[in-house]
């Protein structure tokens, strides 16, 4: 093949790379412009993180607080502001796994595949449809695999350099980001790429790293911890325990189906390859995170979602090797329309782009069960991810109706007491406009933030029995009632009471209210 053509071939190729990345970028851009079902229950508390602003939080580093202080500052609080950031780094992900398949040696097709597979993901999609640390955490893992694979094939200081500060940010946004170094220590250790730890390259990007994240160990430090504290009651209490064969299962289930023979492929023929054999790193560092979060089993299966962009790429560079020994030329486009199809027909499952009941419906059909990761009570009509975007606004409007009906005086001593940080976060974010006073809650960051002026005079406090209350106010009265058919069930019916004259004032008792979870 002459110059000219190869550099044909090359933009031809790059052209349907950035066409696939604004494709991406364009269905989350419709979605938060004409879908979606409103806030979800994490946003109200990256919005309230935001006005807090901190080396760390109970529950995460502060990078994409800051981001979101950023997205804020510029563009305001809409629900289509507050997805952008995550939108844009999603499209970036597709580009990155472009390019490690490029970099692995895949080819136009290959290139093609991995981007759309990792399109096609309902995890990716759904992950980068709402606002959270989550979609950043992809972005950064993505970048650092990416840079992994360069330093397979180079080893140059300057991919070095470029690791430690995608490791130190990613440390700053999510600290599973160790599971990564794990597994790249891991891969390094057990490959003929061992001799990298030893040398000055290596040292310097964990330096950089570490001196990145120092400002969150020192949070932590002044702070006793309580991220370590999250993390253990999380692990016992919250999550759903899921078995090492569960794990797969759903990770499998949440990459999409139908491309499981694609990344699994992926894997082995890495592993086994003589083509591939250069960059056996990858499959190790899958395997290790992996196995982490299997000893561990109180985990979701999202938190592999990192990996996916890496586990496609290296399945795309299979299949595709596996086209060219066996050519079959109707088979590269089926797989393609299969993939492609299967996507936009488990895409309702991830982003709220049909009706309420609509989809209702479409889950039902496809006999499909709400599911929920969370070891709570129960599931009403809708998964988890879904019921937490409905009742906020009519929540917050019940509660102002509460609050409009003390006197002038007894505005000025209430507080308002919430059971969880989504609830306090969205009295503080759809308060605003009712007068409301900040909310305040024993949950996570909430706690640290204390009681702020309230005493426990009078409060409104959201949910709980009458005779739990009874044994800390002189009075307590029943004010109103929260109904939503579509929110979380634990939330629904949801009484809310007055009380007044607590027996021991709020800032004294306070320590009791702490949960971190």
């Amino acid at each position: 093949m002459n110059t000219r053509t190869s550099n044909s071939n090359d933009l031809h190729t790059n052209a349907l790379v950035l066409s696939l990345v604004c494709c991406k970028l364009l269905i989350h851009i419709l979605t938060n412009i004409f879908g979606g079902y409103g806030y979800v229950r994490d946003e109200f508390y990256y919005i309230a993180c935001s006005n807090h602003m901190a080396w760390g939080y109970v529950d995460q580093p502060p990078f994409s607080i800051a981001a979101l202080w950023l997205s804020r500052t510029l563009f305001g609080d809409t629900l289509f502001a507050l997805r952008l950031f995550p939108a844009v780094s999603g499209a970036l992900v597709t580009g990155l796994t472009c390019l490690i398949t490029r970099e692995m040696g895949g080819k136009r097709y290959a290139q093609v595949l991995a981007a759309l597979c990792v399109m096609a993901a309902p995890l990716c999609l759904g992950m980068d449809s709402v606002f959270s640390m989550n979609s950043f955490d992809t972005l950064f893992w993505t970048l650092a695999l990416y840079l992994i694979v360069l330093i397979t094939k180079t080893d140059e200081k300057k991919h070095w350099i470029a690791l430690g500060i995608t490791l130190g940010l990613g440390l700053l946004n999510k600290i599973s980001v160790l599971w990564l170094s794990a597994g790249l220590v891991a891969g390094l250790l057990l490959t003929r790429h061992r001799q990298a730890l030893l040398s000055r390259k290596a040292w310097i990007a964990a330096a950089i790293a570490l001196g990145l994240f120092l400002p969150h160990i020192l949070w932590q430090l002044a702070n006793g911890f309580p991220t370590l504290e999250f993390i253990r009651n999380a692990g016992s209490n919250k999550y759903v325990g899921l078995s090492p064969l569960d794990l797969f299962v759903q990770q499998a289930i949440f990459m999409n189906p139908l491309t499981f023979p694609i990344w699994i492929s992926g894997v082995f023929y890495v592993l086994i390859s003589k083509r591939g054999r250069q960059f056996v790193v990858l499959p190790i560092i899958y395997i290790t995170v992996f196995l982490i979060l299997a000893i561990n089993r109180n985990v979701k299966a999202e938190y592999l979602t990192p990996l996916i962009p890496m586990l496609f790429a290296m399945g795309a560079l299979a299949f595709e090797a596996f086209t060219i020994r066996f050519p079959m030329r109707i088979l590269k486009p089926l797989i393609l329309v299969l993939v492609g199809v299967a996507g936009i027909c488990l895409s309702p499952f991830a982003l709220a782009v049909l009706p309420v009941e609509t989809f209702i419906s479409y889950s039902k059909a496809l006999g499909v069960k709400p599911t929920q990761s969370e070891n709570n009570n129960s599931l009403n009509r809708l998964p988890q991810h879904y019921a937490d975007m409905f009742g906020w606004e009519e929540m917050t409007a019940i509660v102002a109706g509460v609050y409009n009906s003390l006197s002038p005086e007894e505005k000025t001593k209430c507080a308002i007491m919430c059971s969880n940080y989504g609830e306090a976060g969205a009295i503080d974010f759809f308060g605003r406009r009712y007068g409301l006073p900040g909310a305040i809650s024993g949950h996570n960051n909430y706690w640290l933030w204390g009681p702020r002026s309230a005493t426990g005079e009078i409060v409104i406090r959201m949910g709980g029995s009458e005779d739990a209350l009874k044994a800390s106010y002189a009075e307590v009265v029943r004010a109103g009632i929260f109904t939503n058919g579509y929110c979380m069930p634990y939330e629904n019916n949801m009484t809310l009471w007055i009380c007044q004259h607590r027996h021991t004032p709020l800032d004294v008792d306070w320590a009791r209210f702490k949960s971190y979870h």
